[in-house]
Formats: C-alpha cells, structure tokens, sequence
C-alpha cells in the first residue's frame, strides 16, 4: 500500500513516512487535490475489500464479490448468512476508520473543488455518494479567492452560545426521528449511526461558531445535548430508559467523531451557518435511498443444558409446564419480557402450544411431535418483546412493533448415559434493526438468558420428579 503512495512524489507521502500518511488520512490538516482524492481514494477502497473479501471466504467460505462490496459499502448480516456475531461487530470495526478517512478525505477535496463543506455531507448517502466522489475526482482545484472570515463572536457568552447548540442538536434529532422512523418506518443502520453523528457535529458547529471554545468544552456540550435529547425522548414517549441505554455507546462514539467534524466545520471561514442545512437532509436521503431494513435474515440462538432425568420425563416438562418464581436476573427487571408458564392444546402435529410472558402469550402452532425426542412450533402470534422503562404507564416506540420477529422455536433431547438428558432449545428470529451486528449481539445474549430461565425450569422439574424420597417419607 505504502509502495503505491511512494510512486507519485507530489503526494508527499513515502513509506518512510507512515505517520505522516495516518495524519494525512484521519486529520483536516493538508489540502487534498484530485489527484490524490482519487490516488488515495481507490487504494483504500482496494485494501478494504481485499481484507474484507479475505476474510469472508477464510471465515464463511462464501465469496465477497467487487458488486457486493459497490452495493452495501459494508458486510451486512443479511448478506453473510452464518456469520457470527463476533465476526460482524469485528468487520463493523473494520469499517469506522475507512468513513472517517473517507470523511475527512471528502470535505477537503470539497473544499479544493470550491464547493461548500457540508456537501461532504453526502459521502453517507447511497448512490450520492457515488456520485459526489465522481464530481469531486474530475473537478479541478478552485482559484476562487476565499470568502470573508466568519470569526466566532468572541462577545457572546458561553451560556447562552452552549443553550442555542444544544437546543439546535436536540431538534435536529426530532427532525430526522420524525423523518426516518415515523415517516418511512426505519430503523436502519443510517438511523441509529448518522443521527448522533448528525446531532454533535450541528452542534459543536453552532457553539463553535459563536463562541471560542476549547476541544473540552465542545466535548461536554455535546455530551449534554446528548442526555437532554435522551431525557426529552423519554418524556414525549417516543423512547423508553432501557433502548436509551442500549443506545448510549453507539451515540457517544458517533458524537465524539461529530464533534471533531463540527468543531473543525466552525473555522471555516467560507461556510455560513445556514449550509448546515445540507447535515440535516443527510440521514433522511440515506434512509429513503438504501435497500430496505437491515434484516439478520433468519438467525438461530441455541442453548443446552444437561438434566439429571431420563427423556421421557422432561419430555412431559418440554411440552407444557407450570409457573416459573419470579425472575431474579437484572436483564428481566428493566422490563424485557421473560417467560412464566407453558400450556398446551391437543397433542401431536397441529396442537397448539401457548408460552405465557410477562407481556403477552406466544402462540405456537406445534410442527414436529416427536415424544422424547423432539418438539418444534411455529410463532405465529408473539406479544411486545419489551415493557419499556419510562414515566408513563405504557409507551409504544415504533421498533417494538414488527421490528423483532420470533419465526420458530424447537427443543431436542438427546439420551446420554446413565439415564441423564441433553435438553437443546432453540429460536430462530429476524430482526430489522441496523447497524445488525450490533443490535444482534444484544438479541442474542437476551433470548439466551431466556432459554436458561426456560431450561433450568425444566430440568429442575424433571430432576424433582425422578429424585429418590427421603429415608423418613418412605
């Protein structure tokens, strides 16, 4: 890689010089001219799908071609089926530096173009992207003269400049929520990454803009606005504590990378606050113009547990039992649902089995009666996967409706010597929450603990029935 940057000396980059090439890539420092917009550019794209299409087929054995990597940018969960979870989140990992060098790479070849910063804005939106990389490899370096310094106004103070960013990022937020998920009923990838990147970058923008603050200040101006926005999301009902929570990592690693942006943005002299406008449409194009919801696909969760008891009697456990005690483990006290009894409905193929949760019933039409061996159902009514932590008695955020979806469900028993049983449960699910990986990881670890809350039950009951009696009771 470093040998291909070597081989143009305008560049000012050799491989003597690797941390001047990761200053170039990851800072707003030198200009960037066509010609290495596009040197740099299409090296980097190589890499990063040489590395991506490598360890693909190393992993999967399935092959990454030139068109899936054009057509996503990045290995989704439901372009790799069979991908671990630890595979993906790695890949997304992978990904994060190649976008802010692509960021960073973009706004200054914008600049050097004569065009506005914030059109790098569209470096996130499908097929624009494409497009604004195209126009910016062909245009010739501006001979414009710089437009008037916009300086911060050193009058103001921080209170009120901190109060105007903040309130800015907070209805920047509202905005692209109203747009992206009550409008086009999406949770994709765009949603949940360019949304606190959008919101920290508007405001270390404005605070900057108005006020000469430090990298630290910007820093905990936005972190503010961060909690405020969650703290009014919780009071309009739109969010509830526990997904807000869930999402805090996603926005402050999001946040800290706009607020680098924004905060750089501030001391361009040449843009005017009102082309922040460009940030705000970038979330809501991105969502209208990708593929669809980010869907895992089918994926299996698996849980074993090992009973002291023969088949046959878990078996009788398997296909209905009685209440469970109240959960104890903390995941089940933040309000995701957790299973408390079983009954079932006939016997055999087309029996209907009903799971009760603590926010509603699953219904499970049963599809393979093997006694002693195998039971497996169908979802085909499921209840709210979660009771969202909030001020009011029941809140209704668009994901819980439709965006988790319970497919199948199947226990096996396995004899194993000495009259002992292997119990294996099993969930498929689809989930249509992006950025997957990430949301799959958290999925899957809660349909985990709830296998062992269900098999622990199980194994307990049928370990009870076959248990000897006490000396005294015989």
């Amino acid at each position: 890689m470093f040998v291909a940057f070597a081989a143009h000396p305008d560049t000012k980059l050799s491989m003597r010089d690797p941390l001047e090439l990761l200053r170039f890539w990851f800072t707003f420092e030198e200009r960037v001219d066509r010609r290495r917009y596009l040197l740099h550019g299409f090296t980097l794209m190589a890499v990063k799908y040489a590395f991506d299409a490598t360890f693909i087929w190393l992993a999967l054995g399935r092959i990454w071609t030139p068109l899936d990597y054009l057509r996503t940018g990045v290995a989704r969960a439901d372009r790799l089926p069979g991908a671990s979870t630890i595979f993906l989140i790695a890949l997304g990992l992978w990904t994060l530096p190649f976008l802010w060098i692509g960021i960073t790479m973009t706004v200054r070849r914008a600049i050097d173009a004569g065009l506005s910063a914030w059109t790098s804005m569209f470096f996130f939106v499908p097929y624009l992207n494409y497009g604004l990389m195209l126009l910016l490899s062909l245009l010739p370096t501006s001979t414009r003269a710089p437009a008037p310094a916009e300086l911060p106004r050193t009058y103001e103070s921080r209170l009120p400049s901190a109060m105007l960013a903040i309130a800015a990022g907070i209805g920047t937020c509202l905005l692209i929520v109203g747009v992206t998920v009550y409008g086009l009923r999406s949770y994709e990838a765009a949603v949940f990454l360019g949304t606190p990147f959008v919101m920290a970058t508007v405001t270390a923008f404005l605070f900057n803009r108005r006020y000469p603050a430090s990298r630290r200040e910007t820093y905990e101006v936005v972190v503010l606005m961060l909690a405020f926005t969650a703290g009014i999301l919780m009071l309009i009902a739109i969010e509830g504590l526990f997904c807000l929570v869930l999402a805090a990592p996603l926005a402050l690693l999001l946040g800290a990378m706009g607020t680098r942006f924004g905060r750089w943005m501030a001391d361009r002299p040449e843009e005017p606050a009102r082309r922040a406008m460009f940030a705000l449409v970038a979330v809501p194009l991105a969502v209208a113009l990708g593929d669809g919801r980010g869907s895992t696909g089918e994926r299996e969760v698996l849980s074993v547990v090992e009973i002291d008891a023969p088949a046959d009697v878990v078996w009788r456990h398997v296909i209905e039992f009685p209440p469970l005690a109240p959960p104890t483990e903390l995941i089940f006290r933040t309000g995701v649902a957790y299973p408390m009894s079983a009954h079932i409905e006939g016997t055999g193929v087309g029996a209907v089995r009903h799971c009760v949760f603590s926010t509603g019933t699953f219904v499970e039409p049963i599809t393979a009666w093997e006694p002693g061996r195998r039971l497996a159902f169908d979802v085909v009514e499921q209840p709210l996967p979660l009771d969202e932590w909030s001020p009011y008695p029941s809140i209704d955020p668009p994901h819980l409706d439709g965006f988790f979806r319970t497919r199948h469900g199947e226990f096996r028993l396995i004899p194993l010597e000495g009259g002992r049983t292997r119990l294996e449960g099993r969930t498929w699910y689809a989930l249509d929450i992006g950025p997957t990986a990430y949301w799959m990881a958290i999925t899957d670890a809660i349909i985990g603990r709830i296998h062992h809350r269900v098999l622990m039950h199980i194994g307990r009951l049928a370990e009870a029935e076959t248990a000897p009696l006490p000396r005294d009771a015989r």
